[in-house]
């Protein structure tokens, strides 16, 4: 059994073929999908998806790409779309100082209003960070205290932050990266990492692992994340595919029916 703890097969790059996709992967073994937001038109559409396919589930969120979406009114639109049973998250928000597509303080400011949006219902959130690591952990310091979870996505600080991300609870999730050639760095962050706060993520339709790197990503890949986190820890992939399905269930408080982990 896997989880595909942050995917977006809402998109329209599974358009043409989304339920192939979902059926292939489903024969990998994965027994649930967390779809992940944006901005507000793709919240919409991970909520969709998710009322369609038993075993899709969605987070909602504004990324920092298009934090100037949360003002207000975009802010109560997605308590409206949290308050949906199929929603387990709020999801993705951060920084992202490699872009830079809104300004910093914008981005932190909406990244803030979504911490404290997430404290008030009690959810789960997934960050996204990307060359902002000091910022990032900051706001969470003084913001996350009471969140039943943190998800750093698609992980990519050093030791020292990881080690302090494993000390305040989080849990940081790995997905094709891990498989590149030149990712020795976080090869070693993951080979240390306590083995119940890694959870396993495609990102699809971004970051496919090798030796797919180049095309689409899709969920049926995420064997191969696995498959070598497996080799890092010494154990079998079916010994990663059960902590890390137990890890994102009790994440995100997942019911799955016939898992007892």
């Amino acid at each position: 059994m896997l989880i595909d703890s942050h995917c977006h097969v809402y998109m329209p790059e599974f358009d043409l073929d989304r339920p192939e996709v979902l059926g292939r992967a489903r024969a990998q073994g994965l027994v649930a999908f967390i779809a992940i937001g944006y901005d507000l038109p793709s919240n919409r559409q991970a909520l969709a998806l998710a009322e369609r396919e038993p075993d899709v589930y969605a987070c909602v969120a504004i990324h920092p790409h298009d934090a100037a979406e949360a003002t207000a009114d975009g802010v109560l639109e997605l308590e409206r779309l949290a308050s949906h049973p199929k929603v387990i998250g709020i999801g993705e928000i951060g920084l992202d100082f490699h872009r830079n597509l809104s300004s910093q303080d914008v981005q932190k400011a909406a990244f803030r209003a979504q911490l404290r949006m997430a404290d008030a219902l009690s959810l789960p959130v997934t960050i996204h960070d990307r060359e902002a690591h000091t910022d990032t952990m900051q706001i969470l310091s003084e913001e996350a205290g009471r969140l039943p979870a943190v998800v750093l996505h698609c992980f990519s600080g050093d030791d020292a932050m990881a080690a302090e991300a494993w000390r305040r609870g989080y849990y940081t999730a790995v997905g094709g990266p891990i498989t590149y050639p030149n990712a020795g760095r976080l090869r070693s962050v993951f080979t240390g990492a306590p083995r119940d706060r890694v959870l396993v993520e495609t990102d699809a339709p971004y970051l496919p692992p090798s030796p797919h790197r180049g095309k689409r990503n899709e969920p049926g890949y995420l064997g191969l994340v696995v498959e070598r986190l497996a080799a890092l820890w010494d154990v079998t992939p079916d010994c990663v595919a059960t902590l890390t399905t137990r890890n994102t269930r009790h994440a995100f408080g997942l019911p799955l029916e016939g898992y007892q982990g």
